[in-house]
C-alpha cells in the first residue's frame, strides 16, 4: 500500500533538519541534562542513570523531532535546552556544588 502523498510533501532541507535535530540535538540535550544534574545531585547515581534513562530520553527526543512541522524550530528548541543545561553545568562548576 503506497504512502499518502500529503505526508510526503516535506522538502529535503526539512527532512535533514528533523533527522539531524533528532539524532544530534536529542543527544546533546540528553547528555547536557544528565551532566548538569550530576553537578547538583550525586554524580555517580546520575551517570549510572544516564546509561539507561539517557537512551530512553534520546529515543523520545529523536521521535519528537518528527512530530514538529518545522525542523529548524525543533533545532532551536534543542539548542536552547542544551544551552540551559550547560548553564547548570557552569553554575555547578563555579559554585562547587558537585554532589
Amino acid at each position: 500500500m503506497p504512502a499518502n502523498k500529503k505526508y510526503l510533501t516535506t522538502s529535503v532541507s526539512q527532512r535533514f533538519a528533523k533527522i539531524s535535530a533528532g539524532f544530534i540535538g536529542g543527544y546533546m540535550v540528553t547528555v547536557s541534562l544528565h551532566i548538569g544534574l550530576a553537578y547538583w545531585i550525586n554524580h555517580v547515581n546520575v551517570l549510572m542513570t544516564l546509561r539507561y534513562a539517557g537512551f530512553l530520553l534520546w529515543c523520545v527526543l529523536f521521535l519528537l523531532a518528527f512530530l514538529v512541522k518545522n525542523g529548524w524550530k525543533i533545532w532551536a528548541i534543542y539548542l536552547f535546552l542544551t544551552l540551559l543545561f550547560s548553564g547548570c553545568i557552569y553554575l555547578g562548576k563555579t559554585f562547587g556544588l558537585a554532589g
